[in-house]
């Protein structure tokens, strides 16, 4: 046979294209044999991490360790290759043996299909020929056939089960629950006995593992508890509601994560680093990178302090409440202190009540100081006086009559049950004059008053009192460093008389750390530092010791208010003159201190059907000191803490709290 030329280059072709293949292979798979392989492992070398690691520790400024880590004993199985069930029976059996363990909650249908793998061979005798003529026609599958038996296993033959069997049962269900290739805690805080017997019998024990599992440790009990967080339990790993969010940043579903406050909020510096293993090919680890904790935090809180003013609050609320006169709605009171000139939180606490039988009980509230907001009532009034002077509507020494302010159609509205004659400025604030904030709102609104008549304001009257209000940081989020906080609530209505009502701080509500800001920025001469409770980042430690400092948190100034110093001084002595009148007392034994008190309105929903329907009396208290060169803010407020109209008598359990926490404070910081 003849070939063209053709098909000849084409051969040609062909056994070059062999002859290159042949040495390209000669090459990979002789000469290079070894490096390829290697790479080949590097490529599919099956990495997974620890499931517990120390997180950071969180101290006090004052350097009190107040969160650390315990290593908690704990039994754990890991199923190897090639295990039975049969093995995985009899390794139940001898940890039931040697484990003490609470199996009394076992499910039934636990106890079923453990009574199954022991008896199979008895029990699948029970499946009918009609049965398995429907498995072969695949009508029906072997789960079909396994909950068949299942249903056929008799209380009589559950009952032959004696206690150890139980436990073993329960242990099998510990040992399969989840996913097979995950690792299944068996038992945490395990003794000393039961983790030394399982460490020593590792070879006899065929899965069976110990490691430490790591859990917070709060060395100051309950105090500061709730604001210092939490962090999810190895068994639940990341909750449902922040799986996304961890998801998105590389974390696993099992991974321990803080879940509330301060352990979410500084979780990317508390969370320690994993040690990596190599899953070997036998189901077994080699370690890759041990791990490490996480970095240590300082907070700006002073935890004496803290404890101070939570014992101080347990006591003053169920002393007001226990004597029961007028304080129907009364549910508790706040405290927040802080630091003046760089807004760092020394302080924040919260008490409110609850009843079991006949007898109250407090207990912690701190988070509501984010989130709940308040009637400030006459506490605002420095903030109200900045508008006024900032506007031109009044200036140093304006004197104005105290007397009943009249609108048609609406009721009267009076700072006291007669007129206060004629005050100048500070004696508006010494005395709380409604009257005054009502003219002083007047002037602003560029309207004209008569007695019981109309009263048309500028419609810009609301926002220029909001946006002054915002520079001292009512009215917006303080940006705390929680991850929880609400604005407050603002009023819609621009009615000239709720334009009154704002300017004595009866319309809009506040949270407590607004109000917190606004005292604060006051106290540092108008300005408003961020309100904080990160002090300091610290190295990851592998001793006792705190770590080196990384970063110190500075102070943060957001803004100032827009206001010449001559009315930042006036308001100040106002707030000054206070002490010594209506406020005296207020800062218990304080040198030079300066405040402002306030008594408002408010409203409740009695019975939780959504409508406001009883109205009430709370009380506040802001204050400083000491007023020359602060040393500490102050915010007291007790919400709703009078309901009857038919008396007169308001609990002093505000001036009682601002006294002893003032007290107290200052001594602390001497």
């Amino acid at each position: 046979m003849k070939y063209g030329k053709r098909q000849i280059i084409i051969v040609l072709l062909m056994i070059i294209l062999f002859i290159v293949l042949s040495l390209r292979l000669f090459y990979l798979q002789i000469l290079n044999k070894d490096k390829y392989i290697k790479l080949l492992d590097s490529i599919t070398i099956n990495e997974v991490y620890s499931t517990s690691t120390p997180r950071g520790r969180i101290y006090d400024r004052n350097y009190n360790l107040l969160v650390d880590n315990v290593g908690v004993k704990t039994i754990y199985y890991k199923r190897k290759l090639n295990t039975t069930i049969k093995d995985e029976i009899d390794l139940a059996y001898k940890l039931a043996g040697v484990i003490d363990l609470d199996y009394k909650n076992i499910n039934r249908i636990n106890l079923k299909e453990f009574y199954l793998n022991i008896h199979r061979n008895k029990l699948n005798k029970r499946v009918t020929n009609r049965e398995k003529n429907l498995l072969k026609k695949r009508k029906i599958n072997q789960n079909d056939i396994e909950k068949i038996i299942l249903g056929r296993i008799t209380n009589k033959e559950l009952s032959t089960l004696n206690e150890i069997d139980k436990k073993a049962a329960y242990i099998y269900y510990l040992m399969n629950k989840g996913y097979y290739y995950e690792e299944k805690i068996i038992k945490v805080h395990a003794s000393e006995e039961e983790y030394a017997y399982i460490s020593e019998n590792l070879s006899k024990l065929k899965g069976i593992n110990v490691k430490l599992e790591w859990e917070r440790k709060y060395l100051y009990g309950d105090v500061f508890k709730s604001i210092l967080g939490s962090i999810s339990s190895y068994k639940s790993g990341i909750p449902y509601e922040l799986k996304d969010f961890y998801l998105n940043r590389g974390y696993k579903l099992n991974d321990r994560v803080g879940v509330s406050y301060i352990e979410y909020q500084y979780e990317d510096l508390l969370k320690g680093e994993k040690t990596k293993y190599k899953l070997n090919k036998d189901n077994s680890y080699t370690v890759l990178k041990n791990g490490s904790r996480g970095h240590d935090i300082v907070l700006t809180i002073d935890i004496n302090m803290q404890k101070e003013i939570e014992n101080i609050l347990d006591e003053e609320v169920l002393n007001a409440k226990n004597n029961n006169y007028n304080t129907t709605y009364y549910t508790g009171s706040h405290v927040i202190v802080v630091e003046p000139n760089s807004g760092e939180i020394l302080a924040m606490a919260s008490r409110q009540l609850t009843k079991k039988g006949d007898t109250y009980y407090t207990y912690d509230a701190t988070p509501i100081l984010l989130t709940n907001p308040v009637t400030p009532g006459s506490i605002i009034k420095g903030a109200s006086m900045s508008v006024g002077y900032k506007s031109g509507a009044i200036d140093i020494g304006t004197t104005m009559l105290d007397e009943c302010i009249k609108i048609r159609n609406t009721p009267a509205k009076c700072s006291w049950t007669r007129g206060l004659g004629y005050l100048n400025d500070i004696a508006a604030l010494s005395y709380s004059s409604n009257a005054y904030q009502y003219k002083t709102a007047i002037k602003v609104a560029g309207a004209d008053y008569h007695y019981n008549g109309t009263l048309n304001i500028n419609e810009n009257a609301f926002n220029i009192y909001r946006n002054t209000f915002l520079e001292y940081g009512l009215g917006e989020k303080t940006n705390i460093d929680l991850p929880v906080e609400s604005y407050g609530l603002k009023g819609k209505s621009d009615n000239p008389a709720h334009l009154l009502d704002f300017s004595i701080g009866q319309y809009d509500t506040y949270t407590p750390v607004q109000i917190a800001s606004y005292i604060n920025t006051l106290a540092s001469n108008g300005n408003k530092y961020k309100l904080h409770l990160l002090k300091e980042i610290r190295s990851k430690s592998d001793n006792e010791k705190i770590g080196a400092i990384e970063q110190e948190i500075k102070p943060n100034l957001l803004g100032s208010v827009n206001l010449n110093q001559k009315y930042k001084d006036r308001i100040r002595l106002g707030f000054e003159s206070v002490m010594k009148t209506l406020g005296r007392g207020y800062m218990g034994n304080v040198l030079s201190p300066a405040g402002k008190t306030g008594t408002a309105e408010s409203f409740v929903d009695s019975d939780n059907d959504g409508l406001i329907d009883k109205q009430t009396i709370s009380k506040g208290f802001v204050g400083y000191a000491p007023s020359d060169n602060p040393k500490f803010s102050i915010v007291v407020l007790s919400p709703n803490v009078k309901y009857s109209n038919t008396s007169s008598y308001i609990s002093p359990v505000n001036n009682k709290i601002s006294s002893r926490v003032s007290n107290k404070v200052f001594e602390i910081l001497q």
